[in-house]
């Protein structure tokens, strides 16, 4: 009679020994609310798809995603704040191509990108569309190049702030063309756009997922997108390589990341849930026409994609001659 009962005894004791702390951590988590930092404005693509993403998020694993916006500082004031957070999986960095470009444009940060952060996944990239005000007497980029080679200087351009996509995206513009635009770097990209529609700067590179819609209401004139080929969302704009500017290509990606020390357990099944949201049709199908691409990535993929963005733009920031206080 004791043999069955002490049977089942030793298959739960061994049931729980098999189930190691990490695994156990993972099967709990989450059991709060999960802190999403964007450490940009709000209404610029951060914004948009993290909030979009933490939605999703949300009815997958049961608990609220929080999203909270600290722009500032192009971007470092919410990085650091990520940065000193707890590693618990709890308080998570939305990240892009700025972050990758700061590690060499503004070497003294109070963190290190890949030593404090860990890397969790992709979230997709897009095109950037060059758009100029109504009223600057330019209708391609070639006439752009040409005008801003009569005035050095004469014109500005808008960006959401130093080592941002927008800037980058402006300073190998100028690098490449052979012109010589002031940078006005602004707090966030909602405040450059705008700066732009209302004049005050002549041009800017935006993401083409928000600017489109702009271009299209004719508050402000598109004269080229950025990536390799003609974007689908506005295929009747040339490149900004096939108008002129040989080789020219630039996007804006974005990404999520945990402080370091964050349990393995829990960023692989963040990891597993995100690339869940990337592969639906639903969303692809939704992204694509706002000009979107998901991007699904092993942690270990994403890593590395890390590591080589940060070594590609350590080159264009020396091309360039880009400086944080441009």
């Amino acid at each position: 009679m004791l043999r069955p009962v002490l049977s089942a005894t030793i298959a739960v004791f061994l049931s729980a020994a098999a189930l190691s702390p990490t695994a156990a951590v993972a099967q709990a988590y989450p059991a709060k609310p999960i802190r999403v930092i964007v450490p940009f404005g709000a209404g610029g693509p951060a914004d948009i798809y993290a909030r979009y993403l933490g939605q999703q998020m949300q009815s997958t694993l049961g608990q609220p995603f929080v999203v909270e916006n600290r722009p500032g500082a192009g971007s470092i004031i919410g990085t650091d704040l990520v940065a000193k957070a707890a590693p618990d999986g709890y308080t998570l960095l939305v990240m892009s191509n700025t972050h990758t470009v700061n590690e060499s444009l503004i070497p003294k940060k109070p963190f290190t990108l890949m030593k404090d952060f860990v890397p969790i996944a992709p979230i997709n990239y897009s095109d950037l569309l060059l758009v100029v005000h109504p009223s600057l007497p330019v209708k391609s980029v070639k006439e752009l190049v040409a005008l801003a080679k009569s005035k050095p200087r004469g014109l500005n351009y808008a960006s959401s702030g130093n080592g941002t996509p927008y800037h980058m995206a402006g300073e190998l513009f100028k690098a490449l063309a052979g012109v010589d635009i002031v940078h006005v770097p602004h707090k966030g990209s909602g405040e450059a756009r705008t700066s732009v529609m209302s004049g005050q700067t002549e041009l800017m590179i935006d993401a083409i997922t928000t600017m489109a819609p702009i271009a299209r209401s004719g508050k402000v004139r598109a004269l080229g997108t950025s990536g390799a080929k003609r974007s689908s969302v506005m295929p009747e704009v040339p490149t900004i390589a096939e108008a002129g500017v040989k080789g020219y290509e630039s996007t804006i990606w974005l990404g999520i990341m945990a402080p370091a020390g964050t349990p393995r357990p829990v960023l692989e099944r963040l990891n597993a849930e995100i690339g869940k949201v990337m592969s639906r049709p639903d969303v692809r199908e939704a992204w694509a026409k706002q000009g979107a691409t998901p991007l699904i990535m092993t942690i270990a993929e994403f890593e590395k994609y890390l590591h080589d963005d940060i070594a590609k733009w350590a080159k264009i920031v020396k091309i360039s001659g880009a400086r944080p206080d441009q």
